[in-house]
């Protein structure tokens, strides 16, 4: 499993700052605020994104996923669960993926596979497999607002920082 301490902590607090989020280091052993899951799994509260260095990659970009696709006033109420509909919640599995290809060192394989080791369940037996055959409904719904392109099904990174609208 691929964790913070694996990758560059810069790149991932660049990548979340251009969707207006912050990054938030979580000392080693400390709980880590705003976690759904406890342990190790990261954190958010509002804006920001809690993690350690033994916090998954996957998990870390499946929470930030969860603030990007919020409109402003649903972001800043967020404490620790963040979703409220199946909708979004398969949105936020594919997108997680496509932020996982913006970071050196990650790509959206690793993504994928560090899912399926982590526990994620899909109809077609993989991560992989539900983001390439089974995600039409997720891809259109960030393509509608416009965080991924859904017939080329790539991440539309935003220029500066920004948040989404709908």
């Amino acid at each position: 499993m691929l964790t913070l301490s694996d990758i560059d902590f810069d790149a991932v607090a660049a990548l979340l700052a251009r969707y207006g989020l912050s990054l938030v280091r979580v000392a080693d052993g400390e709980p880590i605020p705003g976690s759904y899951w406890g342990e190790c799994e990261a954190g958010l509260i509002g804006s920001d994104v809690y993690a350690r260095a033994d916090t998954p990659v996957h998990s870390l970009l499946h929470e930030a996923a969860h603030l990007i696709v919020l409109p402003p006033p649903r972001r800043a109420a967020v404490h620790t669960d963040a979703t409220d509909s199946v909708e979004e919640e398969d949105a936020v599995c594919v997108l997680q993926s496509l932020l996982g290809e913006a970071l050196p060192g990650v790509g959206r394989e690793r993504v994928l596979a560090d899912m399926d080791a982590w526990g994620y369940t899909f109809r077609l037996g993989s991560a992989r497999a539900y983001v390439e055959h089974d995600a039409d409904a997720a891809w259109q719904w960030l393509h509608e607002r416009g965080l991924a392109d859904a017939a080329q099904r790539v991440l539309l990174l935003p220029t500066s920082s920004l948040t989404p609208t709908a």
